[in-house]
């Protein structure tokens, strides 16, 4: 190594700290300030959905993130159409498939699929076989 007289050697420009803790904070994944805040703004909007569903108003997901309040709705009908699913399926005290609840509520495959589905996952009905259900009753 040949150093010539009178040059002086070249130093690095300092690291400044800011600079080195987010260096740290990056590559270590550290979240940061920012980031609980927004965690914890989805925590409380997740809560407040929560609690839409239970009071048995549910609002568009798309429309309280973009304004960040509930938006008016009209007024629920009185019965949805669960709820007719689930009346349907009282009445058949043996099971019922699906040929047998469409025909009795006039609702597509898709969305009896859907109902049945989510009837299944609350607990209001069991099922018997493949393709056959009975209603819990209340």
């Amino acid at each position: 190594m040949f150093t010539e007289v009178g040059m002086s050697k070249k130093k690095g420009k300092a690291v400044s700290f800011d600079a080195m803790v987010k260096f740290f904070i990056q590559y270590y994944d550290l979240p940061t300030k920012t980031d609980i805040d927004k965690l914890v703004e989805r925590i409380d909007r997740l809560e407040m959905l929560m609690q839409d569903i239970a009071a048995g108003g549910v609002t568009s997901g798309r429309a309280a993130r973009r304004s960040g309040r509930r938006k008016a709705t009209r007024p629920r009908a009185a019965t949805t159409a669960a709820d007719t699913v689930y009346a349907a399926m009282l009445s058949f005290k043996k099971g019922a498939d699906l040929a047998d609840i469409q025909a009795k509520t006039g609702f597509g495959e898709k969305k009896l699929r859907n109902i049945i589905f989510r009837l299944h996952k609350l607990g209001r009905i069991q099922r018997l076989s493949r393709g056959v259900y009975r209603a819990k009753p209340d």
